[in-house]
């Protein structure tokens, strides 16, 4: 009875110090790409063994069309899951909401070993740059990434307690209010507000911010080549996302309709996007650069070494030392949010239009880019500092005495 009582004071230790970070999550199995569809990647176990639980989900996952991207993630996700498990010596069908309280206790207080390469002269980790406005990323793990940890645990348990597996009850704790409010939500209607699930984090709603006209020509000018400024352009005037854009090849750019055609995230469908005549000359000009280009393949390629497509890390990079050049933290993503603000806030569009071209499959995720920023209020912001005080004015008939007798001098 004794070692008993012991043991579980060493568990509950255990599980103390996991959710104030001052135990380290051993690193030990791994996600792997496999030579399948369904799915595309698996988790490995300490002993480079699939986890057979996991395969099934992310099976399951990948046959409700899913795409591969999301597999990967959500195989990621069940990876942290299990290493804690391991850490606290728990089979995943003994789960219990103290071990979801566990980690999510550590995700909040942990730090994200993603953000420990620094170069430097780096700002600090969740400092706000000066010149954007934007914070830095922070050392630990964001909400939203605490949020879909949960999404996916949770999920997983889901699944398989529909198999009769795992435990009777999903140690994810869910919100019926808010199951009850969404079930039967037309997308036209605005999202109720309704309380969140236990262990949720609150995750505020900041509105998009575009790049001011003044820092977007500083950006254009630190472009060091027409691939470059071509790569822009596109991303400013068109909102395609980046890894939109990287595939494109020359069957997918339409120069008479001043148009390209990307494989859109959402539907994966090749749609239709249009760009401005300036993107399309600075296109012409990087092609006259490189002369002719393979077909099927992609039209943006690598400017040392062999002939290559340039892969989404090298883009990031063509960002980061624009970045480091103005002392600025822009993204490739700010493009995107970029165009979508000039687009709505033109008043030369509606916003089904803009919806149209920037494929968002609901018309209320448009609707947040209707805003103005402090950056394009200065001059007004500046002429209303400027204004004198207004002089007080009475109506004629009263005397000067008893005006200053009732208001004052």
């Amino acid at each position: 009875m004794t070692l008993y009582v012991v043991i579980k004071e060493c568990e509950v230790d255990l599980r103390r110090q996991l959710m104030e970070g001052r135990v380290q999550v051993p690193s030990v199995g791994s996600v792997a790409k496999v030579a399948r569809i369904h799915p595309p990647f698996v988790v490995l176990d300490r002993a480079t063994e699939e986890i057979r639980p996991v395969t099934e989900y992310l099976e399951d996952l990948a046959l409700s069309d899913c795409s591969p991207v999301t597999c990967r993630s959500y195989a990621y996700g069940l990876l942290r899951w299990f290493r804690i498990l391991w850490l606290l010596d728990v089979g995943w069908e003994r789960a219990t909401e103290a071990d979801v309280a566990a980690m999510v206790g550590w995700l909040r207080s942990a730090s994200n070993p993603q953000r420990r390469r620094r170069a430097p002269g780096a700002p600090e980790p969740g400092s706000v740059n000066l010149r954007t406005g934007k914070p830095t990323l922070a050392r630990g793990y964001a909400k939203r990434t605490i949020n879909h940890g949960l999404s996916v645990v949770s999920g997983f348990y889901e699944f398989h307690g529909h198999r009769g597996h795992g435990p009777a009850i999903n140690p994810v704790p869910s919100s019926p209010q808010r199951r009850r409010a969404l079930s039967h939500l037309s997308p036209l209607e605005l999202k109720p507000v309704v309380g969140r699930a236990r262990l949720r984090q609150k995750v505020p709603d900041r509105p998009p911010r575009a790049i001011p006209d003044r820092l977007w020509d500083e950006l254009f000018a630190a472009m060091g080549c027409e691939r470059d400024r071509a790569l822009l352009e596109f991303s400013v005037s068109s909102g395609a996302r980046a890894a939109e854009l990287l595939g494109v090849t020359p069957e997918d750019v339409d120069w008479a309709g001043r148009q390209i055609f990307v494989i859109s995230k959402g539907t994966r469908l090749r749609q239709p996007v249009p760009a401005s005549p300036q993107a399309f000359v600075r296109l012409a000009l990087y092609l006259d650069e490189v002369g002719t280009l393979s077909p099927g393949e992609s039209i943006w390629r690598v400017r040392r070494g062999d002939d290559r497509p340039l892969s989404y890390w090298a883009l990031r990079r063509i960002m980061q030392r624009a970045n480091h050049l103005l002392g600025t933290n822009w993204t490739w993503h700010d493009l995107r949010h970029t165009a979508a603000i000039r687009m709505a806030n033109s008043g030369q569009l509606a916003l089904p239009e803009v919806q149209a071209i920037l494929r968002h499959a609901n018309i209320q995720t448009t609707s947040r880019y209707l805003t103005v920023g402090v950056e394009e209020l200065f001059d007004k912001l500046t002429e209303h500092y400027a204004r004198p005080r207004p002089e007080p004015r009475y109506s004629s008939g009263y005397a000067a005495a008893d005006i200053e007798a009732v208001f004052g001098g």
